[in-house]
């Protein structure tokens, strides 16, 4: 989605590869959070404005990534890094930040940048077969470390993430838990901000030229025939089933949609109901599952 959004030319925008993870290049954003999931609010978030200012208007490091740099790989992604910021910073375009790792601070970025979000929800049981695929694991201690966070946000299911810190849950659960801990927030945002774009990853998947169309239209972009190309490519019935590379945007979304169920027994799938209900009902029916 960010990429198909970026792709915007009228209004130009650029796009911006997670600040707020601890894994980006320093060339692109000048502070490196110590965890995954940093929330900033008006409480702490003062120190990082001007540099995501700087992000934002694509003004490259080239000397923090310099230091870091260790293989000719690094220094070919610096190079590339480099011209593509400066290009942005030319023709004055808009930053696209995709960072679902940003997701706690996101009313502070809206209020701090007047930023337009757009949140994606995916199915629990497709977001439990990407996190055990892919053996992505979380420290629960990251959420228990920011007391602010805990406050604001996740103080009821401390319990859960004291023991999943204590000890390590089976992936599934791991994956359900941590469902539960991101869409509890996006829910929270639905209330408190309907204003905001909400949209299901198996919408997109399923109709992806209807729903970018009219994604564009709600943010004022211009949907153009090169977007609606670059649309039709990445979602073709033709691409790869499984992706070789987890940022692959080539797919054949129409496929995805129930993927996962060639992934999860019955048992898992149901495992995954239980342990998200009854949070899911308020993004799916019955029948999707």
């Amino acid at each position: 989605m960010g990429r198909v959004l970026a792709a915007s030319t009228s209004p130009p925008l650029g796009y911006l590869w997670e600040p707020f993870n601890p894994r980006h290049r320093p060339g692109t954003f000048p502070v490196r959070f110590p965890r995954y999931f940093e929330y900033l609010c008006a409480e702490n978030g003062a120190p990082y404005v001007e540099p995501l200012r700087v992000a934002l208007g694509f003004r490259y490091r080239p000397g923090a990534e310099l230091r870091s740099l260790h293989s000719p790989k690094d220094a070919a992604r610096m190079a590339r890094d480099w011209a593509r910021f400066a290009r942005d910073r030319r023709r004055c375009a808009a930053a696209l930040v995709k960072d679902p790792i940003a997701l706690f601070s996101s009313e502070w970025l809206a209020a701090t940048f007047g930023m337009r979000v757009v949140a994606m929800i995916r199915h629990p049981a497709a977001f439990a077969v990407s996190i055990r695929r892919r053996s992505w694991r979380h420290r629960f201690a990251d959420f228990l470390d920011q007391p602010l966070l805990m406050r604001d946000f996740l103080g009821p299911r401390e319990p859960q993430l004291r023991a999943a810190a204590e000890r390590r849950p089976e992936i599934l659960d791991e994956a359900i838990l941590l469902w539960n801990v991101l869409y509890s927030t996006v829910a929270t945002f639905q209330e408190r901000h309907p204003d905001w774009i909400y949209v299901r990853h198996e919408d997109v998947s399923a109709s992806p030229l209807e729903r970018y169309r009219d994604l564009y239209g709600s943010l004022g972009l211009e949907w153009t025939p090169p977007v609606e190309r670059l649309v039709r490519e990445t979602s073709s019935a033709s691409n790869p089933g499984e992706a070789r590379r987890a940022d692959a945007i080539r797919r054949p979304s129409a496929a995805q949609v129930r993927a996962w169920t060639s992934h999860l027994t019955p048992e898992e799938t149901e495992r995954v109901r239980r342990g998200t209900d009854p949070l899911w009902r308020r993004f799916y029916e019955d029948g999707e599952w």
